[in-house]
């Protein structure tokens, strides 16, 4: 995963987390536009929570996070 897609990640679980708590579940799509503004780094995202990693749709924020900071 490219690192401008990690650093988008962690600074969306972090504001995600700091307005809703550590409990709040996200989906790939929480780090995107609603427009398809970049369909390659959607498909990175999406194709690492579903493909690689079999994810539910909604995670825990700070399991992304941790997950991404241990370059999973």
């Amino acid at each position: 995963m490219r690192d401008e897609l990690r650093t988008k990640i962690i600074q969306v679980c972090d504001k995600k987390i700091a307005v809703k708590g550590d409990n709040v579940g996200l989906s790939f799509y929480a780090f995107f536009a609603n427009k398809n503004d970049d369909p390659e780094l959607l498909m990175e995202a999406a194709t690492w929570w579903i493909q690689t990693h079999q994810l539910d749709h909604f995670v825990k924020a700070r399991i992304i996070k941790t997950m991404i900071e241990n370059n999973l």
